[in-house]
Order: structure tokens, then sequence, then C-alpha cells
């Protein structure tokens, strides 16, 4: 793979031009409300892509063509379910948080629960975060690899050190501008590619049509009501819950919330963001269905071992570099990594928030100056950002290591969204239930999640999972929702205060 000096000239402008814009934001910085809101003057639509381009990863920029390429549109049903979780968000959470008027997610856990839930929620965040951010940056690095060379160390220490330098002195504000600009860099590329491929059929666009149908490769996926495969009623109740999470408890969305200065413009970047998500999406599974019918009618293209079972993966990054026009593939690298690193500047300015309002004015300085504030958000995404880069070096050929980290994510996510529910849905659940709903179903995730990883010999068979992967944080979400309310029915007694 060679890519054309035009290509890399493309790449270097977007992206060095996207730091240098987010770092330009560190003048607009004078106080931590600015740092962490951008002082609630962020225009609604900037605001909605920011959310849009938070949701879309690198990863899924490769992996959803991937999945289409490899199956069908089974995945695509993730999608369906948005709709009705953003406007869950629009009635309910972006009203709460907006209320509360508070920074933090986790805030409102504290209000219900006391101190050891806030702190539970924001510890499970934040490391959770902290392992997303190593796990972006090396697979982010990884088709980089392919597509230009470069060593993977080196594009991770770079890429590490790009995202934190702006994330850092820019803020919020320049978390926000710079991921609007990614999410329209994404969403170009992602259109010029569906339309090459389109126009690049030989018998012209209907053959992509007539191939895929005949491949069954728009389909969604079986209506059977089995819990253990990946049905279309699995992903979609996979996809409300955890949607849920994402628009209800997750910092990098409820923050988003408190950064316009109205409720009603909070409510339609919400909406907006998450809804432009399904257009998007779309195109995505059509790239790989596209791709299926090119290399299907073109078949002398694809190099034998991209035909192997398993490859589907790696066949968009071989067209993005051998089948588009001079200067279009700069663009598509650039799109790629313009969508991993809005996700871990995303990350970075969310945990630094979280550290600094749960911790540092709650803990060590309730009455903080302006100065000591900045110098604390300031150092926390630094801090952040060098382990993010140290985690992802770590896990630089260790591939096995990084899957068991997406399963224990699961855990951490799971008990957070069942505490929610708990402290949203009632008023009746006490500390002490909320507490045994969150043991009980902590517990049944990390069954779940580790299960098919350490039950599948024939002595432990009768241990494991008989569900979907999908449904862990369904499960274990009603588990510790459930079990909350069964704690107060068998053991009734005097409200705990909370806090």
């Amino acid at each position: 793979m060679k890519l054309q000096v035009i290509d890399l000239v493309v790449f270097i402008i977007i992206t060095f031009g996207n730091v240098i814009f987010g770092a330009s934001f560190f003048f607009k910085n004078k106080t931590s409300d600015q740092f962490t809101s951008g002082g609630g003057k962020i225009p609604a639509w900037v605001v909605g892509m920011s959310i849009f381009a938070t949701f879309v990863s690198s990863i899924s920029f490769l992996a959803l063509p991937g999945k289409a390429y490899m199956s069908n549109w089974n995945a695509l049903v993730f999608s369906f379910a948005i709709p009705l979780a953003s406007i869950m968000a629009v009635k309910f959470f972006v009203p709460l948080y907006r209320g509360l008027g508070h920074i933090s997610a986790y805030n409102f856990l504290e209000i219900r629960f006391g101190s050891w839930a806030r702190i539970y929620a924001s510890a499970c965040y934040i490391l959770t975060q902290i392992m997303r951010t190593g796990a972006i940056l090396l697979l982010l690095a990884l088709p980089l690899n392919a597509l230009f060379g470069w060593n993977i160390k080196t594009i991770i220490i770079v890429t590490g050190i790009a995202v934190t330098l702006y994330s850092m002195l820019g803020g919020i504000q320049a978390v926000i501008w710079t991921d609007a600009i990614q999410g329209i860099i994404l969403i170009a590329g992602a259109l010029v590619c569906a339309l090459i491929l389109t126009f690049s059929m030989p018998e012209g666009p209907a053959q992509v049509f007539e191939i895929a149908a005949a491949n069954h490769k728009f389909s969604l996926g079986s209506f059977s009501l089995s819990l253990a495969d990946s049905t279309f009623w699995v992903v979609l109740i996979y996809s409300l819950f955890i949607n849920m999470q994402n628009y209800g408890i997750d910092q990098n969305y409820v923050q988003r919330y408190m950064t316009t200065n109205t409720e009603k413009k909070a409510k339609s970047s919400a909406l907006f963001g998450s809804l432009l998500y399904l257009p998007v999406s779309l195109v995505f599974f059509y790239i790989g269905t596209a791709l299926f019918a090119y290399y299907t009618a073109r078949p002398e293209l694809l190099p034998a071992e991209l035909k192997l079972p398993g490859a589907g993966d790696k066949v968009f990054p071989h067209f993005i570099v051998n089948g588009l026009p001079k200067g279009i593939t700069g663009l598509l690298i650039a799109s790629i990594f313009a969508a991993g690193m809005s996700t871990v500047s995303t990350s970075l300015n969310s945990t630094a928030t979280i550290i600094y309002s749960d911790y540092y004015k709650k803990y060590f300085n309730k009455n903080a100056s302006e100065k000591s504030s900045m110098k604390v958000l300031y150092i926390s995404s630094l801090i952040f950002g060098v382990t993010g880069i140290i985690i992802a070096l770590l896990l630089v050929g260790v591939e096995s290591v990084l899957d068991a980290w997406w399963s224990l994510a699961s855990i951490f996510s799971g008990g957070m969204l069942g505490l929610f529910l708990l402290a949203f849905l009632s008023k009746s659940v006490r500390n002490i239930d909320a507490a045994v709903g969150v043991i009980i179903g902590a517990l049944v995730i990390i069954w779940m999640s580790l299960s098919p990883l350490y039950f599948n010999s024939e002595k432990l068979l009768a241990f494991k999972s008989p569900f979907h992967s999908n449904l862990t944080i369904v499960i274990g979400t009603l588990v510790i929702f459930l079990v909350g309310f069964i704690v107060l029915k068998l053991f009734p007694g005097k409200k705990h205060k909370t806090i």
C-alpha cells in the first residue's frame, strides 16, 4: 500500500489544523466554569454535532462497514432505539440535570443515596474513561500503521500528546468545537466514499443492490425470540439500555447539557446529536455492503489474504488506500483520525471535570479560588492524557487483554445505570436497598461478562451464561433495579436520610 504525497498533505493539514484550532481556545478559559461548561454559551448546533461525534469513534468508522461486509445489517438495529432514547433524554434527563445546576452527572446520586453512590459511580466512570482512552489510542494507531506504515508506538505518543494538548489548553470549548469540525469531516468522508463505491460498479449503481439482495446483505437478522443469539430483538433491547446509559449517566453527554444558555437549546442539541447518528450509521452499513458488491464484481482487485474468513475489517482500509482518487484517500484517513481524536478529547475533559467537581471541590478545597481550580483542571487533563498514552503502549500486541477490558467495561456501566434508575424512578428506595442491589447486580454482570472467557470447558459449561453478551447490561441493570425494591419490601423501615 503506497500513499500519494497529496494524501499525506491533506491528512496533515486537517489533523494539525484541528489541534491548533482547539489549542486557540486557551485564551477563552479564564474560569473553571468556562473550562467545564463553556460558560453555558456554546451554540446548540455545535453542541449537537459534538454529541454526535462523541457517539462515533474511529472504530465505528471501520467496524460498522466491516460488519456489513462480513454479514448483514443486523447491527444497524442498534440505531433504531436511539430516537426513543433521545426523546427520554429530552423529556427527563436534560431537565433533571439543568434543574440541579451541577456539572457532575453523579451529584444526583449523592442527593438520593449519599456520598458512597457518587464515589462509586464517579470512580467507575474515571476508570472506564482512562482505559477507554488507552484502548482508543491503540485502536486508532492500528489502521494508521497499516495505511501509512508508521510505527504504532510513535502514532500513539504523537496522537496522545496532540489531543491532550488541545484538551488541556482549550477546555470543553475546544473539545466541543473541534468535535463539531471532526464530525463534519467524518460525515463528508463517509458520503464521498459511499458515492465513489456506488458509481464504480462495472454495470452501474444498480449492481450494488442486485448483488447485495442476492446475498441477503440487507437482512436485519432473525426475528426469533432466542436470547442466546444476536437477533433483531436482542440488539434492539441492548440499544435501548446502552443509550439510556449514554444520555442518562454518562458525564460525556451530561456535561454537554450544561453548555448551552437555555434548557430548550440543550434539548434541541441532544435531539440533533443523537438523531444524526441514525442516517450516518446507515451510510456506514451501506459502505460495507457496497464494498461486498464491489469486490464480488471485481474479485481480482482484492488480495488473497483479504478473502480469508475474519479479514472483513481490513477490506475498507484496503479500499481507502487503493480504490479512492488522490486526495480523497487523505480525507478518509483524516476522517478516521478525527473520529478517534474527538472520542479521546471528550474522555480527557470529562474525567478532569469529575476530578475537580466530585473530589477536589468536595473533599479538599470547597472554596477553591479560580487560580487553584484551573490548576487542578489542567493537571488532571495532563495526568489522564499521559496515563492513557501509557496504557495504550502497554496494550500494544496484547489483543486478549484488550478483549478482556471491553468485557470488564460492561461491569462498571451496568452497575451505574441500575443505580441511576433506582434513584430516578423511586423516592422510597433507601441507601441500603440501593447498595445491596448494586452488589448483587454487579456479581451478575461479572458472571455474564466473564463466562465466555472462563466457563467453556465441559466441567464448567453448566455455569456459563445462556444469554447473548449484548444482554449483559440489560439483565444486570434489571437485577439491580428489582433487588433494590425487593430488599425494601422484605426489610421495611425508616427511610434513610440522604445528603
